[in-house]
């Protein structure tokens, strides 16, 4: 089924294009850039870290929209990078890894999105030990999902094993 996908002609363009692919990735690290830094300025926020003088409201509402932004050049280009090099990158422990810790990021996201991340009341209430939380276990997933993300080119399949025949 990979082999298949990774054959059809939009996977294949890409692949091989000596200017989409690079550019692909180059979205695919400017969307991760602006989206994490979007996602640490947030858990910095909640962790009582930066901008404190800023209601956690004012700065999780002002950089949603850089956030979906961001988001939206990760996902795009990384769904077309991934379809491009599926077969290859099937195998890689590091891109499952990267794939299970994107699932439990947005896990995540679910989990907290109305208790933390669109909560008014944490401005008036001060920020809980269950947001706080919440900004720090952001803070392991998205380290470990980029950190996966950079692991799978480094990542080879093990060869075949032969033995070697002695000569006496």
């Amino acid at each position: 089924m990979f082999d298949w996908l990774q054959g059809m002609a939009i996977a294949t363009a890409i692949r091989e294009s000596a200017l989409v692919y690079p550019i692909l990735l180059s979205l695919h690290l400017t969307g991760m850039a602006l989206f994490g830094g979007m996602i640490l300025m947030t858990d910095l926020r909640l962790l009582g870290i930066a901008m404190t003088k800023r209601s956690v409201s004012d700065v999780v509402g002002g950089l949603r929209p850089w956030k979906h932004l961001g988001l939206t050049m990760v996902v795009i280009c990384g769904a077309l990078l991934a379809w491009s090099k599926i077969a290859l990158y099937w195998p890689n422990p590091y891109f499952k890894l990267k794939l299970i810790l994107l699932t439990l990021v947005t896990i995540h996201a679910l989990v907290f999105r109305n208790s933390v991340y669109r909560n008014p009341e944490l401005d008036r209430t001060g920020i809980p030990g269950s947001a706080k939380f919440a900004a720090v276990l952001s803070l392991v997933l998205w380290i470990g999902l980029v950190s996966a993300g950079r692991w799978i080119g480094y990542w080879e399949p093990e060869k075949e094993k032969t033995t070697a025949v002695q000569i006496r």
